[in-house]
């Protein structure tokens, strides 16, 4: 019906923009802010990846990018959103991690160390803010078919992406999504500076 799509339409909020930007993401946020009235959880989900076969292919503006996208937004983000946060009972930072972080990665070396460092920001961010009660876990995923890994890999790769696995497949997006929702909610309420690992 025309009120439950206006409904729907509420419920969501695109924003275009570059998250590597420190003024973005505090616009981002002050948008939601005015759109919905608070903010109970703060997801820090995007991530850029390139390939380099060679460690000197890898130049500094590469590095400059793959480090903004994936791991400064998360302090941009987080520093906008936590006076909103701390309003809120039961607030919980997510961030999205990767196995890379564990096992590293020869062809992504710039990535993969972004993702350990986002480890880190995790388990230092939680003892920082546990006095708050606002609780900061990641997600870690293994091989998961999102865009990201056929806008970057070649289709011979592509075609087995995730086959090494010990179940012997990628994961889809939907056998993720549970852990993010778990950590967000109340079933999670005594867990803090935890990594979640959907790898197969």
């Amino acid at each position: 019906t025309a009120r439950r799509v206006e409904q729907e339409g509420r419920a969501c909020l695109k924003i275009r923009g570059d998250i590597g930007q420190d003024e973005f993401c505090r616009e981002a946020v002050q948008q939601v802010i005015e759109r919905f009235g608070r903010l109970d959880v703060l997801v820090n989900n995007a991530g850029e990846q390139h390939p380099a076969e060679k460690f000197e292919d890898i130049d500094e503006a590469q590095l400059e990018r793959t480090f903004r996208t994936n791991i400064f937004s998360m302090f941009f983000l987080v520093r906008a959103a936590l006076p909103h946060l701390r309003e809120c009972t039961g607030a919980s930072i997510i961030n999205t991690a990767s196995v890379t972080a564990y096992r590293g990665s020869a062809h992504l070396v710039d990535y993969s160390a972004t993702k350990g460092a986002i480890v880190a920001f995790t388990r230092s961010l939680s003892q920082m803010l546990a006095g708050e009660k606002i609780r900061v876990n990641a997600v870690a995923p293994g091989p998961i078919w999102t865009p990201l890994i056929a806008a970057t890999f070649e289709p011979e790769k592509v075609a087995t992406f995730g086959s090494d696995t010990p179940l012997g497949r990628v994961g889809e997006p939907d056998e993720v999504a549970t852990c993010f929702v778990f950590l967000a909610s109340a079933d999670a309420s005594y867990m803090t500076g935890q990594v979640l690992h959907p790898n197969g």
